[in-house]
């Protein structure tokens, strides 16, 4: 997975630097909502609203705005959206297949503005199933560094669980499993008192396309317009960024 680790920390540290912002606060409570409609209430019992509640609280989302979108959510408190989730799919400047997830009570506001995003950035919208079929739905555990706590630890805290891979990110690791298992894993990493920043399944593409600055460059406007509308949840693309590439972007900010 050459070049990823550089990408996937920088994706990480912008959710840290967005939630900052209030940007990301809206999306976590959307999910959290939704997982309490759909699995109800109880997080003890709802291990998709206890992940999505527990993503929140790492972003800083206050205590109360969670606790209203469970009750929104799960109807013990009117107001609740009846939010639809919907898959589109295109490219990016340079061939790179992209995902994007929505999660929207609109579906012609959320295709409109998908829409324009790929068309003001140099890409174009695909039709279904011309790109997803080069990304598998994985389980994907970001756990922070801390003393005491490596890469042989996690593996082996999280091998019988179902895990099939740690990566190093730099800041963080990334545990890898199948999209079902996730929720085994973040429970293994609990009990061996291991803390975690996330745990939830993804779309991770099979292969990657390199691209070098101004390829990459294209590649993340492209994605920081669709993830500006607040009916996208998630973004995947396949390129792949070399640690070079992506530290004369750094610079260029």
């Amino acid at each position: 997975m050459s070049g990823h680790s550089k990408w996937a920390t920088t994706k990480h540290k912008k959710a840290v630097i967005d939630a900052r912002r209030g940007k990301l606060f809206a999306k976590l409570i959307k999910n959290i909502e939704v997982a309490a409609r759909v699995g109800g209430g109880d997080p003890a019992g709802n291990p998709t609203l206890y992940d999505a509640i527990q993503k929140a609280k790492k972003s800083s989302v206050p205590n109360d705005n969670i606790d209203r979108a469970v009750k929104r959510g799960s109807g013990a408190e009117g107001g609740g959206a009846d939010y639809q989730t919907i898959m589109y799919e295109g490219y990016a400047p340079g061939g790179i297949a992209v995902l994007v997830e929505c999660l929207t009570d609109n579906r012609n506001r959320a295709a409109s503005d998908v829409r324009v995003a790929f068309t003001r950035n140099g890409g174009q919208m695909a039709d279904p199933g011309s790109v997803s079929y080069l990304f598998s739905r994985r389980g994907v555990v970001i756990v922070p560094k801390a003393d005491g706590v490596g890469e042989d630890e996690i593996l082996a805290a999280v091998l019988d669980a179902g895990a099939d891979e740690v990566n190093d990110l730099g800041d963080v690791f990334e545990v890898m499993s199948e999209a079902g298992d996730v929720v085994a894993v973040r429970t293994a990493l609990q009990d061996a008192g291991i803390d975690y920043d996330s745990a939830e399944a993804q779309f991770v593409p099979a292969t990657q396309i390199e691209v070098d600055v101004d390829g990459a460059r294209k590649v993340l406007r492209l994605i920081d317009a669709l993830e500006d509308s607040d009916d996208v949840q998630n973004v995947f693309a396949n390129f792949d960024a070399s640690d070079d590439v992506m530290a004369a972007l750094d610079d260029e900010d």
